[in-house]
């Protein structure tokens, strides 16, 4: 009979121990999985790229005067496109040196 239980207790150790690294690699696996995932998630959840907003259109004929508040406040929209992630840093570029020219 000693035989017998030191045999189901050597088979309950093996099987215990079995589980616990079998959970343990399973948690690991999991958690690198997990870590591959989120950029690929974060890259998903972006909403598709909006084409470039087309530069606000120049103002009949402004008066001197008004013509630089108009410029800086186009400026000001340009800037607001570029920080909303509408236009790129080339394309804010781009129209930026057209008002200024």
């Amino acid at each position: 009979m000693p035989g017998l239980l030191r045999g189901v207790a050597r088979t309950a150790v093996v099987a215990g121990t079995a589980t616990a690294v079998s959970n343990r690699v399973s948690r690991r696996q999991a958690g690198r999985w997990a870590q591959q995932s989120e950029p690929q998630q974060a890259y998903q959840q972006q909403p598709p790229a909006a084409p470039p907003a087309p530069a606000p259109a120049p103002a009949a004929a402004p008066a001197p005067g008004d013509e630089m508040s108009t410029k800086i406040e186009q400026l000001k929209q340009l800037g607001e496109l570029k920080a909303q992630g509408l236009l790129t840093e080339q394309e804010f570029a781009a129209e930026k040196a057209k008002l200024l020219a």
